[in-house]
């Protein structure tokens, strides 16, 4: 039988060699860091799972509301914009409650809303009214597209220099429901939106238009949920909960509707007292990054 040489014992050195050679794919896993004392050290990278699980289910719902209307069924179209609305606005809070805040986090958020709030609404009221209007309409729904990226580009830059208090222009999520809500109260009311081109086109153009103006609308980033409340308070959120599921569409609407109109009444109403409202940051109170989700 033959004799097989046997595998030579490593000498110390030899094993002292193999632990300081570096792995062969550690690159991928760690970044290498230099701690206080200037020895380095090792950082994993990553990202955290469950915001970012929210920003994306947020991204797909403005993706699916971009198919939808391209097979021309906008009524889930409208709701999967207003669902991407209910997500956009977890993903920032549950980063903050579980301590899960990063900028990688931030400029996900920011990209999800410009295709959920941006392209998406543009492309579903022009699909279902504005096209044809032809080259009017897709000026329109360009500068709402644009209005949304120049608002969340604006956002992310003066976050802070602005009164946490108001955004300096109307939201974008505000905006699209806007947009969805009047093409859901339509589809309610069986009215094609052949018959309300113009109608789309103003309002198109003014939800585009608002993003990008300074006119502050307030934020309720103030509201301290986390403090004791009379108890009507929580009926009256039930009851608000109840109107919006009797008729969604014909409740909806008006809401945005109204919140779109507020920024205006109150610039209106303190420039006519000689107080305009300054949505320039006046405190000295550390600005929190997260609220940049």
């Amino acid at each position: 039988m033959a004799n097989f040489p046997r595998r030579r014992a490593k000498t110390g050195a030899a094993l002292a060699a193999k632990a300081a050679r570096p792995p062969r794919f550690g690159k991928f896993g760690h970044q290498q860091t230099t701690d206080a004392t200037g020895k380095p050290s090792l950082r994993r990278r990553g990202i955290f799972l469950l915001p970012n699980a929210f920003t994306t289910a947020a991204l797909f719902c403005g993706f699916y509301a971009i198919v939808m209307a391209m097979n021309q069924r906008y009524e889930q179209a409208a709701w999967a914009i207003f669902i991407a609305m209910i997500l956009d606005g977890l993903d920032g809070r549950i980063a903050r409650l579980t301590n899960t805040q990063s900028e990688f986090g931030a400029q996900y958020d920011s990209l999800s809303d410009m295709v959920s709030f941006g392209a998406a609404p543009a492309l579903v009221i022009y699909e279902w009214s504005l096209r044809g209007l032809g080259k009017l309409g897709w000026i329109a729904a360009f500068v709402y597209c644009a209005g949304g990226a120049l608002r969340l580009a604006r956002f992310n830059t003066n976050i802070e220099v602005v009164d946490k208090r108001f955004f300096q222009g109307l939201p974008s999520p505000a905006a699209a429901a806007i947009v969805a809500g009047f093409i859901l109260l339509m589809d309610d009311l069986n009215v094609s939106g052949v018959q309300l081109t113009w109608v789309s086109w103003a309002i198109t153009l003014f939800a585009g238009l608002t993003m990008v103006t300074n006119v502050p609308f307030y934020s309720f980033k103030d509201v301290n949920f986390r403090k004791s409340v009379p108890f009507i308070m929580v009926f009256l959120i039930a009851l608000g909960f109840a109107l919006v599921s009797i008729d969604p569409p014909k409740v909806l609407f008006p809401i945005f509707v109204a919140y779109g109109l507020s920024g205006y009444a109150v610039y209106f109403w303190r420039l006519a007292k000689g107080k305009p409202v300054s949505i320039i940051q006046t405190d000295t109170e550390p600005v929190d990054q997260s609220e940049r989700r």
